[in-house]
């Protein structure tokens, strides 16, 4: 039997998984619906709060939707909506996956193609996976440590908890800058994917100052996938501008 990275087998488990987290979801909605009609909230109140905060989830997670889409090209649509729905992260999945190609011979950011290995496949599985539980299990053992440790850093003062977050992000964005230069060494078509970063990075100055300077508020939420939805916009002009 041929290996498919879009098997109905697979389906059937990320299907069966991601019912779980919904009737999970479900439960706790319904025991917080619970407590609040018990803490004497109307029932008005509870019906806005579940629609706005349902609606206001909606943009956001067109980023997740962009991630799944250019995961399924080469991994197939099971394997990248399971990661996606339930615990994985944009900015990690599809590094981390394309990273666990590229060690197997295979460079999915040049040439995108299903992957009918099931080494491979399985390779990318286990790193994604493997990577992202780490995280988990520093939490789940080690958060009184983490919480003791970065109050005894920034002390009464806040500002050094918010330089040190700052500087691990701009640290964790510095590794994926990297793999981005790391193409200029094929010629003219490296830089487009550095041009594109830059337009993404421009227009998230600008809601950066909208949000400041305009008090928008409300876009620190919807900033991320407005953001991506503009950079893949331009790198179609871009690509065709630079190629």
């Amino acid at each position: 039997m041929p290996f498919d990275v879009n098997s109905g087998f697979l389906y059937l488990v990320t299907g069966m998984i991601i019912v779980f987290v919904i009737a999970q979801s479900l439960f706790f909605m319904g025991k917080a619906v619970k407590r609040a009609k018990h803490l004497g909230i109307s029932r008005q109140t509870i019906r806005s709060t579940i629609l706005s905060s349902g609606l206001f989830s909606l943009v956001p997670a067109v980023s997740i939707l962009l991630g799944v889409i250019s995961l399924s090209q080469f991994i197939g649509l099971p394997l990248p909506w399971l990661r996606l729905s339930v615990i994985g992260a944009v900015t990690y999945e599809l590094p981390a996956a394309a990273t666990a190609a590229a060690t197997m011979g295979v460079d999915v950011t040049r040439n995108v193609r299903l992957i009918t290995d099931p080494k491979i496949f399985t390779n990318i599985a286990w790193v994604m996976t493997l990577g992202i539980l780490s995280g988990l299990v520093l939490i789940l053992f080690g958060l009184k440590k983490i919480q003791n440790g970065m109050h005894s850093i920034t002390g009464k003062d806040k500002r050094w908890g918010d330089i040190l977050m700052d500087a691990l992000f701009l640290g964790m964005i510095s590794a994926f800058v990297g793999m981005l230069f790391s193409q200029i060494r094929t010629g003219l078509p490296g830089f487009i994917p550095i041009v594109v970063a830059l337009c993404s990075a421009a227009l998230m100055a600008i809601c950066g100052i909208l949000i400041k300077k305009c008090k928008w508020a409300w876009l620190e939420q919807y900033a991320l996938p407005l953001c991506m939805l503009g950079a893949m916009a331009l790198s179609i002009p871009i690509t065709g501008w630079m190629s």
